[in-house]
């Protein structure tokens, strides 16, 4: 096997559909603090998306929040499944403490460590009557930051 002649550095984007961008933002803007900094929409793409991001600089991610114009044609938007997406975090506890209290559901499991050795758990990808807001068929996991990681974006400029 020849060398790879590019360095993958980080995650640029991750794009999220559904039926509903409403529920999207319920999770991702109002609960977990992402910025809107805009808006598409493709007739072509069947797609009518808003465009959020987090970080800054180099660890500005940008995360695409996608919902079919029309359910019934294709591009299918809202049925391609993803599997997790990763965030870091400053403070785990306190984020886990918070978000269950604005009513986010959880999977089971808690806190606990994960494959990389960081405290991890995870926002189930639905939400059910005592905790209305999940992922929207999404797992999310929420990943404790290590001390240089969290320094890393304290010294942002950008």
């Amino acid at each position: 096997m020849s060398a790879r002649p590019f360095k993958i550095l980080g995650i640029q984007q991750i794009a999220i559909g559904g039926l509903s961008k409403e529920k999207l933002r319920t999770l991702w803007v109002d609960m977990l603090g992402l910025q809107v900094s805009g808006t598409f929409a493709s007739e072509r793409e069947n797609v009518d998306e808003d465009i959020c991001a987090m970080g800054k600089g180099a660890f500005k991610v940008e995360v695409d929040l996608m919902q079919p114009l029309d359910p019934e044609k294709k591009p299918a938007v809202h049925t391609t499944p993803l599997n997790h997406v990763g965030l870091w975090v400053d403070d785990l506890r306190a984020a886990v403490e918070w978000l269950t209290a604005q009513g986010v559901r959880f999977a089971p499991g808690g806190i606990r460590r994960g494959a990389a050795g960081y405290d991890i758990t995870f926002l189930h990808p639905k939400g059910n009557e005592e905790f209305p807001i999940g992922g929207e068929g999404v797992l999310v996991e929420l990943v404790q930051a290590p001390p240089e990681v969290i320094e890393a974006y304290a010294n942002l400029k950008g």
